[in-house]
């Protein structure tokens, strides 16, 4: 067994490009395949060829009293969705189990709510120690808003990252959301970089935002030096309450080479909706990206793990689980159309 890898909390190289130069890229106003290759460039500088697969466990679903236009679960949504109160510490221990044997670098415990009582603190730090602990797996948490006590309570436990999105801009917030303000997720992302927790915060792209909104995201991030970039792209199931805006797979591709360039050395990952809005051109995303998730999102069904290793061999990339490459990595062969067992149903015109 590799030994576990040693992560940044904090990114620290500079940006690559400026703000004018990031809405220029957004505006299609640079020739794609160039974009590509430069934020390709720094993903392979800082990253290599690995590629990190994020799997995420709902531990309470539904019953939330906050207003978030993007979710599924918010108070009045009538999604539909299968409500449920905080899963038992033995439930969310198996969950990381089946998480590790399916080939998770990181377990990404996900909870509704405005923010942990103090209660729930308690339990899930006891839970993350022995995640940590037994199965020697990284744990990523999001509960909501955090002061800097409960911070401290999960980073004594062994949290890695705790996720806490931006989802838009300042100036945006107000329409996607009133019940918090985007002041109170800058400070709960400040509670948690002043306990020394690496940082996950990302943005949610098409719930009818402007170009501007996402580079002052991109910035921000940056400014905050955040080392973990879930970009996600909006998906418009039942339950929400914004608008949409309509995405294209090489748009979708430039976001991701924007959040790049402007944050060389940390881990962007290609979340919610890779598999609708980039359509063919999921493999591309993963020259410009290092990580995604496997087994579907918080509310969403998504690749399953086959498809998401079949999407990383084929690229001549290789998963980087907790313990680094899995051993036998090098005999992965994902299914080929043309094995000669398939033959058969190959005929378009059979006898």
């Amino acid at each position: 067994m590799i030994a576990t890898i040693q992560e940044k909390t904090t990114s620290s190289s500079p940006s690559i490009i400026s703000e004018e130069e990031a809405l220029q890229i957004l505006k299609g106003e640079v020739p794609f395949l160039p974009i590509v290759a430069k934020a390709s460039e720094e993903r392979f500088r800082h990253f290599s060829n690995k590629v990190r697969i994020h799997i995420l466990d709902n531990i309470k679903n539904g019953y939330c009293p906050e207003d978030c236009g993007y979710c599924a679960q918010r108070k009045g949504g009538e999604s539909g969705i299968q409500e449920y109160s905080l899963k038992s510490p033995e439930e969310i221990w198996e969950d990381a189990k089946k998480a590790k044997e399916n080939g998770a670098y990181r377990f990404c415990m996900v909870t509704s709510g405005r923010g942990p009582t103090d209660k729930a603190v308690d339990k899930l730090a006891e839970t993350i120690s022995k995640i940590n602990g037994e199965l020697g797996m990284k744990v990523c948490l999001s509960a909501g808003i955090l002061d800097a006590k409960k911070a401290k309570t999960l980073k004594d436990a062994g949290l890695d990252r705790y996720n806490h999105n931006l989802n838009t801009s300042e100036s945006k917030y107000n329409e996607i959301c009133s019940t918090h303000t985007f002041q109170d997720r800058l400070t709960t992302l400040k509670a948690a970089k002043e306990a020394e927790i690496g940082l996950c915060s990302g943005i949610i792209v098409g719930m009818g935002e402007a170009l501007e909104d996402i580079v002052q995201v991109a910035f921000e991030l940056k400014r905050l030096g955040v080392i973990s970039i879930p970009v996600n792209f909006f998906i418009p199931i039942k339950g929400h309450a914004i608008q949409k805006s309509p995405l294209t797979p090489e748009f979708c591709i430039r976001v991701l080479s924007v959040f790049r360039l402007v944050n060389p050395d940390s881990e962007i990952r290609v979340g919610a909706g890779r598999e609708g809005h980039l359509g063919s051109l999921q493999s591309i995303a993963l020259y410009v990206a290092n990580s995604l998730f496997a087994e579907g999102y918080l509310n969403v069904k998504g690749s399953e793990m086959e498809q998401t290793m079949n999407l990383i061999h084929d690229c001549n990339m290789v998963p980087e689980f907790t313990e680094g490459i899995p051993e036998g990595w090098e005999d992965y062969e994902s299914k080929f159309l043309y094995d000669e067992k398939n033959f058969p149903e190959l005929y378009k015109h059979k006898k």
